[in-house]
């Protein structure tokens, strides 16, 4: 294998692993600028890839070719909905957030893995046949060097995880809900006073967070898993966090540590296949990416400031 084809595997192996990683980074992005620590992320990728595969398998009949983005919707909804636990724990009766996070996460598996053996009498799901496949972008496929690389093999899904991170970096840095989302993230009392509901505003950041933490789980179960058991995830939700502190809790900067991740578990999945790497024990390759998020999140790469008002409760007219 050339070292040009080595690039054409690892590039989109990496975008394809990075995308959910993208989705619910930036939906950690959302919560954490509001002030709302989300360690939850974990379990809502758990339910969303739960309600995505379920879905999939019941209505694939009925939706066919579309049952992929109707999954999608209906794991957004969910995933929205399942957050709201979050957010009246830790905004209306001002829990610990990091606590109320490891319940939702011990919560979203208890509750997904409970389904699935009341639902199939069994630990894990069937495979899905309609999943969320690659296509070439015509013309742009054919650009040299480039197109190999970017745009032979490319999932809808992608497309859309750099959409949302475009888009949720506009709406946070350049829309008066962003100004807004920011303020009670860093001063909640000076936002307040300024007529800014800080409760309703981390509320809705908190469901936004839940909507595309679940989104997230369902595109990485349709596209590389297939199937739900109590491993689907196994700690993307987590790796998810490590690449929004490591993108400073900016939508680019976690867009762009996604896709570090991304890298990461190509080389550990299919390192065995690329020249140089399959020198590497197998158990360093497979170790990689969790190693790169823990070192994330002790702050190895660099110091990352979190908005200053980040964890803690905000009690009208108390500073």
């Amino acid at each position: 294998m050339s070292f040009l084809e080595m690039l054409y595997f690892i590039i989109p192996s990496a975008i394809l692993y990075a995308t959910p990683l993208i989705f619910t980074a930036i939906g950690g992005v959302f919560s954490e600028r509001s002030g709302v620590v989300n360690i939850g992320l974990e379990g809502l990728m758990i339910v969303g890839a739960f309600v995505g595969i379920y879905v999939n398998l019941e209505y694939a009949s009925t939706f066919g070719a579309a049952t992929v983005w109707v999954a999608m919707l209906a794991a957004v909804i969910i995933g929205g909905i399942f957050s709201l636990l979050h957010a009246v724990a830790s905004i209306s009766f001002r829990a610990d957030q990091t606590v109320s996070g490891v319940a939702i996460n011990l919560l979203g598996l208890a509750v997904s893995v409970f389904l699935v053996k009341m639902i199939y009498d069994k630990g894990q799901t069937d495979m899905i046949t309609r999943s969320i496949d690659r296509f070439g972008i015509p013309y742009l496929q054919d650009i040299p060097f480039l197109g190999p690389l970017l745009f032979r093999d490319v999932y809808s899904t992608s497309i859309l995880a750099f959409a949302v991170a475009i888009g949720a970096w506009f709406i946070i840095y350049k829309t008066p809900f962003g100004l807004r989302l920011r303020a009670v993230g860093e001063h909640p009392m000076a936002a307040d006073t300024m007529g800014v509901n800080v409760n309703r505003m981390r509320y809705i950041a908190v469901v936004i967070s839940g909507a595309l933490g679940g989104l997230g789980g369902a595109v990485y179960a349709q596209s590389i898993t297939l199937n739900f058991s109590h491993a689907t995830i196994a700690g993307q939700g987590f790796m998810a966090i490590a690449a929004m502190i490591f993108g400073k809790w900016h939508p680019i900067g976690a867009l762009g540590a996604a896709l570090f991740f991304g890298v990461a578990q190509t080389l550990s999945i299919a390192g065995s296949g690329i020249p140089y790497v399959q020198d590497v024990p197998a158990v360093y390759l497979q170790i990689l990416p969790y190693v790169l998020t823990i070192f994330a999140l002790a702050g190895f790469i660099g110091k990352a400031n979190a908005p200053k008002a980040s964890g803690q409760p905000y009690i009208k007219g108390k500073r």
